[in-house]
Order: structure tokens, then sequence, then C-alpha cells
């Protein structure tokens, strides 16, 4: 599993900008110097046509400095959810915008913390012309408070359907929430009867949803990983220049044996993530792959920043230095589509094997 010259281009590419450009200033240079928005949109919608390994390599270089751009929530989950759809109507009237970054979107699905299609409770009725109307709250959702367009997840006579819902509509209640990781900003959506308007076959949410999640925890595994690295990098800097007791505390046996585990931790949870990536074009172990990158990408983030924190002593400690928004984005990510033990379950399933 080797990224091409051309992708290994893009990452380059990427990390220019975002070393230019620091929080949510980063969206405009690369959504119109890269084109990083529409990476995934077929060229008939104004992309380019890519794939996931592509979106794997933006999402590692978005995750090395905890980007808050509306990548993940737009260009990732409410991009692959139209194109699930099949609807060549709606792709037609909202890729575009968002293949240009000019567009924000957000996927409302999560209820009660929950990703499982099963869980979803939102109600849609039909109501004139073509119209619905949708009542339900909505949790976790992805740049929620700024999207101009909201896919949400509602359940209507044949099943589990996806509507497109204006941001600004009225009955259209956002409220941002107050999370751990303040980088990764996140809503809390109430629809009392908002209008809506079917996107795809009615009750084919228990098809597209899975496969949204899929590629979600896909890309979120390559987030987590370019994080994971960047803990690992600073730290492994930091211990070559830390003097205590008359030389670099990297020079010691404990610490040395903390760094190689760390970078294990790392190295493993790259494959996984890559090969997520790589399963993402269709395989058939697609599932079993995202699933177990999910899982191990999470822990291992969750570890490397913990570590970053105890190697970093008293000054990893401080609202000053960089390692509490790692710890924070990753215990937020690992919860993020489902905690790890959720996922493990699920590629227990794929496999044919008993949930622990």
């Amino acid at each position: 599993m080797r990224l091409t010259e051309e992708q290994e281009e893009l990452r380059s590419a990427v990390r220019a900008v975002l070393g230019r450009h620091a929080g949510d200033a980063a969206w405009r240079p690369l959504t119109e110097q890269i084109g990083v928005a529409g990476l995934a949109v077929p060229e008939a919608y104004g992309g380019a046509g890519c794939g996931a390994r592509e979106v794997h390599v933006v999402m590692e270089e978005l995750g090395r400095e905890l980007s808050p751009v509306p990548y993940l929530g737009s260009a990732v989950l409410v991009v692959q959810a139209l194109l699930a759809s099949g609807d060549e109507a709606a792709c037609a009237r909202l890729l575009p915008g968002l293949a240009s970054g000019a567009v924000v979107g957000a996927l409302a699905w999560a209820e009660r913390g929950s990703w499982d299609p099963s869980a979803v409770r939102a109600e849609a009725t039909p109501g004139p012309g073509e119209m619905w109307r949708i009542t339900g709250t909505k949790e976790h959702v992805l740049d929620g408070a700024r999207a101009e367009v909201l896919l949400v997840a509602a359940r209507s006579g044949a099943g589990v359907s996806l509507f497109e819902v204006s941001g600004d509509g009225a009955s259209v209640d956002r409220e941002p929430t107050v999370t751990m990781d303040s980088t990764r900003t996140q809503a809390r959506v109430v629809l009392t009867g908002a209008k809506g308007r079917l996107v795809g076959a009615e009750g084919e949410g228990d098809r597209m949803l899975p496969h949204v999640l899929e590629l979600a925890c896909t890309a979120l595994a390559a987030e987590q990983v370019g994080a994971a690295s960047r803990c690992l990098e600073l730290t492994l800097a930091y211990a070559q220049e830390r003097v205590q007791f008359g030389r670099p505390i990297g020079s010691f046996q404990a610490v040395k044996h903390r760094l190689a585990d760390a970078y294990v931790l790392v190295e493993s949870a790259r494959s996984a993530a890559l090969g997520a990536s790589f399963a993402a074009a269709g395989a058939p172990e697609q599932t079993r792959c995202a699933a177990a990158a999910k899982s191990a990408c999470s822990e291992a983030f969750s570890a490397v920043a913990g570590e970053m924190i105890q190697l970093h002593g008293g000054i990893g400690m401080t609202w000053e230095h960089d390692a509490h928004r790692y710890f924070k984005r990753a215990h937020g990510s690992a919860q993020l589509f489902g905690p790890p033990a959720w996922h493990r379950d699920r590629l227990a399933a794929a496999l044919g094997l008993p949930a622990a």
C-alpha cells in the first residue's frame, strides 16, 4: 500500500497551505488553490473525480494541524451521502457548490449518541407537493451551526430516508454545542415540522448510511493517524532538547522504550488507515477494514496523545502548550461515529464472530 507521486504532491501542497494559514482562514485557499472540497466529487459535478486515497492524504494533514476547516462534515459526509443516494437531480443541484467550497453542508444523522441507522427516531411526513415535514432532534452535527445545507436522516413510512433541509429554514433551530475539543465544531439541530425535500428513494437510508459511515470512519482514521504522528514528532523533538541530569531525556532507556512503543502504535495505525482507504474503492472487505481502522486508530491516537503529555512533563500540563489540544481531539474523535468497542463489535459481526 503506497501512495502515488501525485498523492504525495497533494500532501505537500496541503501542508504548505496549512503552514501559511491558521484556523478557518485555511478553508478558502485549500478550496480555491488546491480544490480539496471537490476531490471526491465526480468531474460531471465540478469535482476532481478522485477517491478515498486522496481524501486520506488531506485528512492526515488536517489532523497534523488540528485544523477546524469543515472538510470532514461537508466534503466527506455530505458529498458521500449525496453520491450514495443516486439522486442525479440532487447531486446536480448541490454538489457543484460543495465541490467549490462556496457552500458548506452538514449531515444531521446521530441521535442519542448513536450513528446506527436503527437509532433514527426523527419523523418525516408527506407535506404539500413534493415537500416533507421533518420533526426530531439531531446531535453531534459537524459544522451544523454554519452549514447552508442540511441533509437530515429521518424515518418515513418506508423506513429511514434522507432529506435536504435549508440550514436557515423555518422550524430549524441550530444550537452550537460545547465540546471537549474546541477545534471540531458541532451542533444540536432541532427540527419542528421543518420543510425537507426527499433525496434518493424513500426508505433507502438503511442502505446509504452504513456506506457513508464506512467512508467517514476511513477518513477519520486518517486524521487520527496524522494527529498521532504529529504528537510523536513533537515529543521526540522535545526529548532531544530537554536536558535532565546533564543529558537529553531522550537518551534515557525508559524514555526510549516509551517513544519506541508510541512509534509502533502510530505505524500500526497508519497501516490500518491506509488499508481502509485502499479498500474503500469497493473491495468486499471494506466494512471490516473501516471498522478495524476506526477502532485501532482511535486507541492509538489516545495512547500517543497521553504519552505526549507525560513525556513533556510539567510543560505538557499547561494551557499554553499544544499537548492538551491533541489530547482533547484524541478523546473526542474516539467517540465520533461510534466508540472503538462498537466498531470491534461491527468487525466481529462482519467476520461472523460473536460480539465481545
